[in-house]
């Protein structure tokens, strides 16, 4: 029988694997977006299920795929190097997870549902092997584009995101996505993954991270319908600030990822955005 101690690390482990901050963040800001659209109690459930759980397998094949990697410059961050759990075991927990987020996903109807599926598998395929190419950053803008497009598409009424929604969320994946890399240009140079930020250096990259941050929350406040309103105009200043930071401090402190915070905080500030000016964020199909 396995003692509490050791389950304990198993618990930690798996936690750990999860990416526990970036998951959460992403779960809860669909959930806020699919209760602001009305999608009502049951529905706004199942697609925060369906995100958490799409988000949970996301995390554990990154540890699960990268393991080898890892262990390569040892991370002794990665709870795989650590001894906390096994990668077989983290391969078996992405896959139940991946399984869930399927049957939760469809059970939101056919449509979003497959939208999800897909947004999922777009993840799955940056772990498996896109993060080491110059296409890395299309998983980011696909995944969290379609992901957006399943919120909306799970909720009331015949509709679809509007296309600055589409396009704000991108830009925030991409930024995210070079922001995050950049506390491992060296460990994964060193392992052979060469993706976006890679080609371009750590100068350009931390250059272009905050240019799409802020590009991303000048659509948000652009992109409704109308003169923002002043909620709108602070919390886009407070990201624009954020955003900058997240730049300066990535040039400044290479391995801290304090940067890919305050990317979340962005992207927390830019759906608080968008819960002002809900009534713009879907259209008619």
């Amino acid at each position: 029988m396995t003692s509490p101690p050791a389950t304990g690390r198993l618990l930690l482990g798996l936690v750990r694997a999860t990416h526990a901050a970036p998951a959460a963040v992403v779960t809860g800001l669909a959930a806020l977006l699919a209760a602001a659209l009305g999608s009502g109690v049951p529905t706004t459930v199942l697609v925060t299920a369906a995100v958490g759980t799409g988000q949970l397998s996301i995390g554990w094949s990154n540890d699960w795929i990268d393991a080898e990697r890892d262990r390569a410059v040892g991370r002794a961050d990665k709870p795989v190097v650590a001894g906390l759990v096994t990668a077989p075991t983290l391969r078996a927990c992405a896959l139940a997870a991946l399984a869930a987020c399927v049957v939760l996903s469809l059970a939101t109807g056919l449509v979003p549902g497959l939208v999800h599926v897909v947004a999922v598998a777009g993840a799955w395929a940056y772990n498996a092997g896109l993060k080491a190419t110059a296409w890395s950053w299309v998983p980011y803008a696909v995944s969290f584009s379609l992901m957006a497009t399943f919120v909306v598409l799970a909720a009331p009424g015949d509709r679809v995101p509007a296309g600055w929604v589409v396009l704000a969320v991108a830009l925030l994946a991409v930024g995210a996505h070079v922001v995050n890399t950049l506390p491992d240009l060296d460990d994964d140079a060193a392992t052979g993954v060469r993706g976006l930020p890679h080609r371009l250096g750590r100068r350009a990259s931390g250059v272009l991270a905050p240019a799409l941050l802020v590009a991303a929350t000048a659509v948000v406040v652009a992109g409704p319908a109308g003169p923002p309103d002043a909620g709108a105009w602070v919390a886009g200043a407070l990201a624009a600030v954020l955003a900058l930071a997240a730049g300066a401090c990535a040039v400044l402190r290479p391995r801290s990822r304090a940067p890919f915070a305050l990317s979340l905080g962005v992207a927390v500030l830019c759906v608080v955005v968008l819960g002002l000016s809900v009534g713009d964020v879907a259209v008619p199909r």
